[in-house]
């Protein structure tokens, strides 16, 4: 970060507020300035502060305690919670409640920095377990499809999770993996070469 910009975080200038509705006000107007300011992985670092401090009033809010950790992985931040008792009520069924609260930090991003937000959220470890998963299951149903040359269809998934059974496949050799069919249906097909 930019020595301006540490002054306008430290000054409280960066800051996003969640009223007691689930509403983000943004505290200032030099927000924007200061994203202008702002470059690659600063963004990104910059992303990963206001939605740490979103999801701290918002925990607070809820009456629920949780570290915070805020990372940098590849072209994205990276914000978990951990820690705290009764965080899976925060992740709901099959991460419904996850994606919900994920794309409200995204909105409080771009509210604050005037741009969209690919910001990933994770709760007490619930995407890091199904990234596990899914990999080992795109890695297994490549190795299947190089062994009997016989393409594999797998089940219904979301974009999300589409997307790490592409890059698990990509790992095995001699395979290549596609995505057909139309949403809520659309699944991961992987093929010989």
């Amino acid at each position: 970060m930019t020595k301006e910009s540490d002054t306008a975080v430290e000054e409280g200038q960066a800051d996003v507020t969640v009223g007691t509705d689930g509403s983000v006000t943004n505290d200032s107007a030099a927000n924007e300035d200061l994203v202008d300011d702002l470059d690659g992985d600063d963004l990104l670092v910059e992303e990963g502060e206001i939605a740490g401090d979103y999801l701290e009033q918002l925990l607070d809010i809820l009456d629920f305690d949780g570290d915070i950790d805020l990372d940098v992985e590849g072209d994205r931040a990276v914000v978990s919670i951990d820690g705290g008792t009764d965080l899976e009520k925060l992740v709901g069924r099959k991460g419904e409640v996850l994606d919900a609260l994920q794309e409200l930090t995204r909105l409080a991003v771009q509210q604050s920095t005037g741009e969209r937000s690919r910001l990933m959220l994770d709760i007490s470890g619930w995407r890091a377990g199904i990234r596990a998963e899914l990999t080992e299951l795109g890695v297994e149903a490549a190795r299947r499809v190089a062994e009997t040359g016989k393409r594999e269809s797998l089940r219904p998934m979301t974009p999300f999770e589409r997307k790490i059974v592409h890059d698990a496949v990509a790992t095995v050799s001699g395979v290549s993996s596609e995505s057909e069919g139309a949403e809520p249906q659309r699944r991961v097909v992987v093929l010989k070469d």
